[in-house]
């Protein structure tokens, strides 16, 4: 399924998010998702630390288990029918990647940097998925900031970076606007 009629430019400019509630199958194989996570940790690593994981999630089952019984012992007031919706969230889509920030704290590499990696790891992800005629989806949101979630994949000072849903579009991709290059580049010194 890889893209290859598309010129590294056009991949570049084309590339958008794609909801996960609307990824559909096929999703990539074990080889496939293998090739991306490959190409997701050809990231700039100042220091050679790789201060980020992948956890690649086959149970969908235990995932939506482990997130309903997090959200339940971190708001045992919370309705029994506000688990519904993270049902849904571990379900989307074909495949899915938790990213991790695995900083090394033990090194002289300051800790943003790492975080940097981090991001650029989980953007080259997308990517990969864009260039292998996939579509993918970097959520957060509540699952990503619990501990207990982040402590069934790792352990702190990790972080869970987020949740990468990959598969098919179901339907067309919506293009979001983009920044006004004006408002967001600068030229130093300014002239004149």
């Amino acid at each position: 399924m890889f893209n290859d009629t598309a010129t590294p430019l056009s991949l570049l400019t084309t590339r958008r998010s794609g909801k996960p509630r609307d990824l559909v199958a096929p999703g990539p194989d074990a080889a496939q998702l293998d090739q991306m996570l490959a190409i997701a940790a050809r990231t700039p690593d100042h220091g050679k630390l790789s201060p980020w994981r992948f956890v690649v999630i086959d149970d969908r089952d235990a995932l939506s288990q482990l997130l309903a019984d997090a959200y339940r012992a971190e708001r045992p007031q919370a309705p029994r029918g506000d688990t519904d919706a993270l049902d849904q969230f571990a379900r989307q889509a074909p495949a899915l990647v938790v990213v991790l920030s695995a900083p090394v704290t033990t090194s002289h590499i300051p800790l943003w940097e790492q975080e940097l990696s981090t991001g650029a790891a989980t953007m080259n992800l997308l990517h990969a998925a864009h260039a292998m005629g996939f579509a993918a989806g970097w959520l957060t949101g509540w699952p990503t900031f619990s501990d207990r979630v982040r402590d069934a994949f790792g352990a702190a000072p990790e972080r869970i970076a987020g949740f990468v849903f990959i598969g098919t579009p179901g339907r067309p991709l919506d293009e979001r606007p983009r920044p006004d290059l004006a408002r967001i580049v600068s030229h130093w010194p300014k002239a004149g």
